[in-house]
């Protein structure tokens, strides 16, 4: 055939930032390195390879050989290095000149590694904008692998995407490929011979076509099953032969060859979109259920193939608005890469500003900031790496302003982008941010030492695969009807019971949230998010700041209901520089009913405190340990309680003034991942709650002291320079 059809094969491999050594290395073990021996044995197929920067730098520190085997294949000109932005970022959730100077430093850095140009990119998870071709080619790209999905939103029909396409923003250009998702759902779960008759039909009708595939490399054996299936059952090399076998007519090739000897089909603008799984996933939680159901009832209807391409999901930016704790990462971000942006232009070559950037680019990885069928957002250990990043940035940044060594400050601005503003308390080892018009909460708690944010909370909320959980235990149970069965027969529950662990939160898991409890509620009420009687926990607070050089303070005030009465509650969150690790809260209640019995409570919020180990626990004010992080307490008239993680090396507690009765309980969430349904320790609440009646002058007090002693961390990090220090 003298005009053969040119087939890509684009492979990403990504492991985010702030993953477990045990992942990275298992998917080094179960999918990166087998897939480079096979591809080693088959030098006629070439591969376009990705790796994310988080991924690379962890290979050059543990799997060296890895990378030289890479090169190695470079070098023979098997394989092509795709660039991108170096710790893999939605471009939409990073200011555009991150994305130019993310993937202009991924290219060099890979330059530099491999030894070869880099000509295109991979879009992390696909997520497009228009404008990103200007950002991209000022960057140095020339081409870059999207979803056909992304096409067909844009009017085009499956016969028109054998080939890429380019697009243009400013006068800038850009060489884009369709992505096929047909080969998405063959590779590797489909014998090789269906791809093959697939790509020989298209081959038939158009001459001289161009399909491509850009899929997760994760999917050939880290994927559950798939080891097995692609390696040990030998679906790869089978592959492999059946595209040798039918070279004649098929030819492999790099994105690079495809561009250098095809011409493009035409040129396109694309609508913002991603692949057409992450468009469902961004829909409210209750569109998403009804798009879902959609698409069961017409399926199987009679032209339904013809009208699938004009529904469409929802937009990736409003991840930000479904779920609050990603547009609190991300506003946090954007402070960072303003503050940032605004010293690098008043100083160049400045070794602090480089670090800074560093942190800020590793804690854009997008991974946290959105879920949809694996974990993201909901894995704690994620959201943790970003704000480490972030904390470390902003420590940075303040060495670069060369602050003293005690010093506070307290500011007001719109920090979460809802057009309100928060109050930012700052100082050497405590940044505290409280949104009045949230409950007075205090949202966002970051602990300089140890670059941990003690508010990395998530709520509890409705899910679409919830459903799936209680219908697949409603089946399991012989309630349902049989239609049921065929739906959750690959339903997996990674822990027993999860239907009941369903529980949603109806106010934010922060702290310094105000509650007037009922005064028979008891613990388990009060985890179901029942037993309530005031209006404070979510209500509006008018705020006052006062500062000074030694001292800042903000003091917020809400005149609210409880009940038939009306109270006022004023609480007031200090930071002194000469105690820089300890927030001071004073709480004043007044108007309080005569002879009413009422039950205020203050509920706090502890996260990234792992649960289920022996080293992170509670304990009395007499030093007690009380369980484990995940136990639920009842504690009366304790002074004081604590909080440990000797992982971390941090110690958190709470002191009061007036002995309380305490409740403590973990909020866990029910979430899914790729091995199945998991339940995932997200937050260690702790209440404490006091019995009080107004008297004749119907006010009350209470002060509180939240304190958190890094010391063991200190420790632990000066016995590591001590050590490296002492290496030959």
């Amino acid at each position: 055939m003298s005009a053969p059809l040119r087939l890509v094969l684009a492979i990403h491999d990504h492991q985010p930032v702030g993953n477990f050594d045990g992942v990275f290395d298992a998917a080094c073990r179960d999918s990166y390195a087998p897939f480079l021996e096979v591809l080693a044995d088959y030098p006629e197929i070439p591969v376009a390879l990705h790796h994310s920067g988080s991924l690379l730098e962890w290979l050059a520190a543990h799997r060296p050989e890895y990378l030289d085997r890479v090169r190695g294949l470079v070098e023979r000109g098997q394989i092509e290095i795709l660039g991108g932005a170096f710790y893999e970022p939605i471009l939409a959730a990073i200011p555009a000149r991150d994305r130019v100077g993310q993937i202009a430093a991924f290219s060099r850095y890979l330059e530099r590694l491999f030894g070869t140009p880099v000509r295109g990119m991979w879009v992390p998870e696909r997520v497009w904008e228009p404008g990103f071709t200007h950002d991209i080619a000022r960057a140095g790209i020339e081409y870059t692998v999207l979803d056909d999905f992304h096409f067909r939103c844009a009017g085009l029909r499956d016969d028109e995407l054998t080939g890429y396409y380019l697009t243009e923003d400013e006068g800038s250009l850009l060489k884009i490929f369709p992505g096929s998702e047909r080969l998405r759902y063959t590779i590797p779960f489909a014998d090789p011979q269906q791809t093959v008759d697939y790509l020989r039909e298209i081959a038939d009708r158009r001459p001289n076509a161009v399909i491509a595939f850009g899929d997760d490399g994760e999917k050939f054996g880290t994927w559950p099953g798939t080891k097995k299936h692609v390696y040990e059952d030998g679906w790869l090399r089978r592959f492999f032969d059946a595209l040798r076998d039918n070279r004649e007519w098929l030819k492999v090739v790099t994105p690079a060859e495809a561009v250098d000897h095809v011409s493009p089909v035409g040129k396109i603008y694309l609508p913002e979109s991603s692949y057409r799984e992450m468009t469902e996933w961004a829909l409210p939680t209750p569109r998403q259920v009804e798009l879902r159901d959609l698409i069961r009832r017409h399926e199987h209807d009679h032209g339904w193939s013809d009208l699938r391409q004009f529904v469409r999901g929802g937009f990736w930016r409003n991840f930000r608005v479904k779920y609050p704790e990603c547009n609190e990462m991300y506003a946090r971000m954007l402070e960072i890469s303003r503050r940032l942006e605004s010293l690098d232009q008043k100083r160049a070559d400045d070794a602090p500003l480089d670090a800074a950037r560093i942190e800020l680019y590793r804690a854009q990885c997008n991974c946290a900031y959105w879920h949809g069928a694996f974990g993201g957002l909901y894995l704690p250990h994620l959201r943790n790496a970003v704000y480490r990043h972030l904390i470390a940035a902003d420590t940075l940044l303040e060495q670069a302003a060369e602050r003293p060594p005690q010093w506070v400050e307290i500011e007001a601005a719109d920090f979460d982008l809802d057009a309100r503003q928060e109050i930012r308390l700052a100082g050497s080892r405590l940044i505290a941010w409280l949104d009045p018009a949230q409950g007075g909460h205090l949202y966002e708690l970051d602990v300089r030492n140890t670059k941990h944010n003690l508010l990395a909370t998530l709520d509890r909320r409705p899910e679409p695969y919830h459903d799936t959980i209680r219908e697949a235990v409603k089946h399991r149970h012989g309630d349902g009807d049989g239609h049921v069965a065929s739906i959750h027969d690959a339903v997996r529950f990674k822990q027993p019971d999860l239907d009941r662990h369903l529980v949603y939160d109806r106010w934010r898991r922060k702290s310094l949230v105000d509650h007037f409890f009922r005064p028979d509620a008891t613990l388990a009420d009060v985890q179901a998010g029942h037993g309530e009687l005031g209006d404070f926990a979510a209500g509006v607070y008018t705020s006052v700041l006062r500062r000074s050089d030694e001292r800042v303070e903000a003091r917020m005030t809400r005149h609210g209901h409880v009940g038939p009465y009306r109270i006022r509650v004023t609480k007031t969150v200090g930071l002194s520089a000469d105690a820089a690790s300890r927030l001071d809260i004073a709480y004043e209640l007044e108007d309080l009913p005569p002879d009413v019995p009422l039950v205020f409570a203050v509920e706090f919020n502890f996260a990234g405190m792992a649960a289920g180990a022996s080293d992170r626990y509670y304990y009395d004010e007499h030093g007690r340990q009380l369980g484990q992080l995940e136990t639920a307490l009842e504690l009366e008239d304790a002074s004081r309680i604590g909080l440990v993680d000797e992982w971390l090396g941090m110690d958190v507690s709470l002191e009061s003034s007036r002995p309380a009765a305490i409740w403590a309980h973990p909020v866990q969430t029910v979430s899914q991942s790729e091995g199945g349904f998991e339940l995932v320790h997200q937050s260690a609440a702790v209440i404490p709650r006091w019995e009080l009646r107004g008297g004749d002058e119907g006010r009350w007090s209470v002060q509180l002291a939240l304190a958190i002693d890094t010391s063991a961390a200190q420790a632990r990090s000066l016995r590591e320079v001590g050590a490296e220090a002492a290496l030959p």
